[in-house]
């Protein structure tokens, strides 16, 4: 295939002057190193291989004084002897050889060396030592002081290798490339500044849904651009921003498209960026943010993260003498009430934690104005849909309504992970583009876990999952207060054996009947295996985990129990987690077990009433996926017949097997 000019983008076009490689002087720079390495060893090698052999007083006396072999002696700063021989009798005494000079080499070299203790002493010991020479046998003795560059260069040689070896090692862990983060710039702030020249690829337009927290945003971008508007009627731009949602929900996507709209320098940074293993580091590193922020006024500063270092004081660590997160929050706190309203520097803080955020930091004055991000509902997961499926060659039968439908509950970084999913699903099948049921397995896989059919299941465990997941299905389709179910499966998946997979609605209030209706639904599957086996299976353990807690909510929270009456214990500003022990007395602790004893026993005896009503139904649906595995709406409908929201038990049907 043929490529067209025209389309080959520009990193790749030719230009018309031919660009010169700029010599690396990183490089030179270690060859300076190794020349001077090589240089240090090779003087080292040429020295050994001259030294002079040292020699005690006794052999020097009984040898060379006896043979009268030495002709000179040199005292070298009155503490070495250097004893040099006659040319004619140098190889008459002790094992002697005439040996090459070395680089560092005098003239002349000695034979041997005399360490000796005092002058005083060594000329006494010669003096009586030379009696039996003649007057001109005598030996000369000369005084001289002498630098020893050798030595001074062999002290000093390890600390130039080893300043050598560490800027090394800082140049090899980053430390040295002059981005702040060497030892001299380590109190330095690691911010990454987005000019206002630079372009950033993700724009509003790239975020979709939360059009509330854009219009907040926009005003903050408009207040940089153009203040005078805002500034003559006396108003004052808050000085900070926190976005606060759950995971995934686009805190961090909104700030950087906050960097691509704004024509303003962008400083960005992680909340962990302050906090290092040295006191007073990340204090430092805030006082240098926000003075590059004052230089560079109007600016946006974005911290993410902010609980790494924002979390509440004086709790937590209430047993630690010196914290420094604690002095970098306050030096934070310092500095957000440092700079006035109209300085043009404004503070964009995001974080998912906003219960355990010190209140000093939340109050106004320093972060203003709190936007709250929380998951789309399902116009916004149609818009996000239609963003990532901008990129992704799709079929025609993919239907972005069904898909927004049939993910409630998901955030944003949830559904561009489908699209993904859906997209590697495809191309493993080698299709040419990506179909709905690639969308669908995708959901199922994100939601479940992978598909296991290789697990070996006995045909008994299979018989007990399939009655097991028939349980849930009658009882969901006869019920009135329970989702919409689309699909019942016993292959095994993830961890679980099999799913029932529903289409929740999105509901902003739960009343009590709802309550007990998903409780009797989260039920059906062990009062099956009762109904049918006459036992209960393990397999039951994460709905009774499920229905265990949402009756606990109903009692203790939400004040939804007889025994207990309208009384909450919830604690939304989460303090209880930080205390030992319960909010209540042990009175009430029991009561609430019992209110919650009582409410899910009841509503267990009304799913295996329910149940024996409609058995044969359950009988029916359970050989139907023992026989193909996965049971669609298509056949539940068959089975249990179409279900409507009126489409529930009569009470004289229930009341026949309650009483």
């Amino acid at each position: 295939m043929s490529a067209n000019k025209n389309n080959i983008p520009n990193a790749f076009k030719p230009t018309g002057r031919p660009t010169t490689k700029k010599p690396n002087k990183n490089f030179r720079s270690y060859w300076l190193y190794i020349a001077f390495i090589f240089f240090i060893i090779f003087s080292i090698v040429s020295r050994s291989s001259n030294e002079t052999k040292e020699i005690t007083w006794l052999a020097f006396e009984r040898t060379l004084l006896q043979d009268n072999s030495v002709e000179k002696i040199i005292i070298v700063n009155k503490e070495v002897a250097e004893i040099y021989l006659r040319s004619e009798k140098g190889a008459t005494s002790i094992d002697m050889v005439d040996k090459p000079k070395g680089l560092f080499s005098y003239e002349a070299e000695p034979t041997y060396i005399l360490t000796i203790g005092s002058i005083e002493t060594f000329e006494n010991k010669l003096e009586k030592a030379t009696q039996h020479l003649a007057e001109e046998d005598k030996i000369e003795i000369q005084y001289e002081n002498r630098t020893n560059w050798f030595s001074l260069f062999s002290w000093f040689f390890p600390v130039v290798l080893f300043i050598i070896f560490w800027l090394f090692l800082l140049k090899r862990s980053g430390m040295g490339s002059g981005t702040g983060s060497s030892l001299i710039n380590f109190g330095k702030s690691t911010a990454k500044l987005t000019s206002k020249d630079a372009k950033s690829s993700i724009t509003f337009e790239d975020v979709a849904g939360l059009e509330e927290a854009k219009i907040e945003l926009k005003e903050i971008i408009e207040f940089l651009k153009s203040p005078e508007v805002y500034t003559k009627l006396g108003a004052k731009i808050p000085k900070g921003v926190m976005l606060v949602g759950p995971p995934g929900t686009g805190k961090t996507l909104m700030a950087k498209a906050i960097a691509g709209e704004a024509k303003v320098p962008f400083f960005s940074l992680s909340g962990s960026e302050f906090v290092e293993m040295f006191v007073g580091v990340g204090a430092s590193r805030v006082r240098d943010l926000f003075k590059q922020a004052k230089d560079k006024a109007p600016c946006i500063i974005f911290i993410d993260e902010i609980d790494a270092i924002g979390r509440s004081r004086g709790k937590a660590n209430a047993f630690q003498t010196n914290d420094e997160r604690e002095n970098t929050l306050n030096q934070l706190l310092t500095e957000l009430d440092g700079f006035g309203t109209n300085t043009g520097v404004i503070v964009l803080a995001a974080t998912n934690r906003a219960d355990i955020l010190d209140k000093a930091l939340l109050r106004p004055g320093r972060f203003d104005r709190h936007i709250y991000l929380e998951l789309p509902n399902k116009q916004e997961r149609k818009a996000i849909f239609e963003v990532h499926l901008k990129n992704i060659v799709k079929s025609m039968d993919v239907n972005i309504d069904i898909l927004a439908s049939l993910s409630p509950g998901f955030s944003g970084a949830d559904i561009a992970n489908i699209c993904n999913e859906a997209a590697l699903i495809a191309a493993r099948k080698k299709k040419i583009a990506v179909e709905q049921e690639d969308f669908m397995e995708a959901r199922d896989r994100v939601v479940g876990g992978l598909e296991r059919k290789s697990k070996i299941i006995s045909a008994e465990e299979k018989r007990i999952v399939a009655y097991h997941e028939a349980g849930h299905a009658v009882i969901s389709w006869y019920l009135k207060h329970v989702d919409s179910l689309m699909k019942v499966s016993i292959i095994p998946r993830g961890k679980s054996l099999g799913a029932a997979w529903y289409l929740p609605e999105e509901h902003q209030i739960i009343t009590k009947t709802q309550f007990i209706d998903r409780i009797c639904a989260a039920l059906g599957g062990r009062a099956a295996e009762e109904l049918i086996f006459d036992e209960a299976s393990s397999g039951a353990l994460d709905d009774l985990e499920k229905i265990t807690k949402q009756a606990y909510s109903m009692v203790a929270y939400y004040g939804l129990g007889y025994a207990i009456g309208p009384m909450s214990y919830y604690d939304s500003t989460g303090q209880n987690d930080r205390i030992f022990g319960k909010p209540y007395s042990e009175n009430m602790a029991k009561l609430i077990d019992t209110e919650v004893h009582r409410l899910i026993a009841d509503a267990y005896k009304r799913t295996k009433a329910l149940l024996q009503v409609h058995k044969a139904e359950l009988e029916q649906l359970a050989q139907l996926l023992l026989k193909k595995e996965v049971a669609y709406q298509e056949d539940l409908e068959r089975i249990l017949g179409r279900r409507t929201k009126a489409s529930t038990t009569n009470a004289s049907e229930l009341n026949a097997f309650t009483n």
